[in-house]
């Protein structure tokens, strides 16, 4: 085919129309014209209403999925730090816990201690505060080991009382310790004196359960339940007035002459902590005068022989 013969016209879908400058400059002008009588009429302001009202369901629908993870994400990061705050609460709680439990036991303390040095004043004797160190190991005696020993002056013998009452006697000194026999120890014994009758016996220790006994007490004795029992004064080691037991039980039984009387002690020696040591009465009594030397009668004299 000749070249002559060929056509050079662009195809329909090439074909520019007017040029491109020229459809810039329509476009621009047009699109000015348009954001000019938008601000002013508000000509596009229904047809954003329609669109805006028939896209609603679209937008609500393709919104799910985003709403769906930033739930499942605030979920997670909510439950991780739910979980963080639940272990730091529980460590707080634990310490608020240890806290308090050592508050009132400071609390406690304190009170016994203000009952000491209310006690202390109203004795005429001697005394040193104490702290019990430790209980001593063996099981078929009740006893206790302080912090004060013969370096600090204390006596063999001395009286151990608390807030409450004699908690026992000073059986055994080294030279920064001491051991402490409590009431409630088989082998221990305390002269008393019945508040209301004042009618003077002897309790001995229980060895079981913490309790103590009156011992030697005739069935028509008058001891009644709920009897004080207290110090008499009169042993040379305990002051007087001082609380020893309380009568909880009488057991008079027809085949035997002594009544069975069960106490309890006034001061119970579990978890005590702080205690006044007293000096035995018998050490601040006066010195005995010596007995005035007899007179040594002269022997005659015997003269020789002359």
């Amino acid at each position: 085919m000749p070249l002559g013969t060929l056509d050079r016209s662009p195809p329909p879908f090439f074909r520019q129309g007017l040029p491109a400058r020229t459809k810039l400059v329509l476009f621009s002008a047009a699109a000015v014209f348009l954001m000019a009588a938008d601000t002013r009429l508000a000509l596009t302001q229904p047809l954003r209403a329609a669109a805006a009202t028939v896209l609603l369901p679209v937008v609500r629908t393709l919104n799910v999925p985003v709403q769906a993870w930033d739930s499942a994400q605030g979920y997670f990061t909510g439950l991780r730090s739910a979980l963080d705050n639940e272990t730091a609460m529980r460590a707080r709680l634990a310490e608020q816990a240890e806290k308090s439990a050592r508050a009132d036991q400071l609390a406690l303390e304190n009170a016994r201690l203000r009952a000491l040095l209310e006690l202390r004043p109203a004795i005429s004797v001697k005394s040193m505060p104490a702290e019990v160190l430790y209980e001593a190991p063996d099981p078929f005696s009740r006893k206790v080991f302080l912090d004060r020993g013969s370096q600090h002056g204390l006596a063999a013998g001395s009286p151990v009382i608390n807030e409450t009452g004699v908690l026992g006697q000073v059986t055994r000194l080294y030279p920064y310790s001491a051991e402490v026999t409590l009431l409630v120890d088989k082998d221990a014994a305390i002269p008393v004196v019945n508040q209301r009758t004042q009618h003077r016996s002897a309790a001995f220790g229980g060895g079981d359960a913490g309790t103590m006994e009156l011992r030697f007490m005739a069935g028509s004795d008058d001891v009644q339940v709920g009897d004080l029992l207290q110090t008499t004064g009169t042993d040379g080691v305990y002051p007087a007035g001082l609380a020893v037991a309380k009568v909880t039980h009488v057991d008079r039984r027809a085949d035997s002459a002594f009544a069975r009387i069960a106490l309890a002690p006034a001061a119970m020696p579990d978890g005590v902590r702080h205690v006044l040591v007293l000096q035995p009465v018998g050490l601040q009594l006066p010195a005995r005068p010596e007995p005035p030397a007899e007179a040594t009668p002269a022997r005659p004299h015997r003269g020789g022989r002359k």
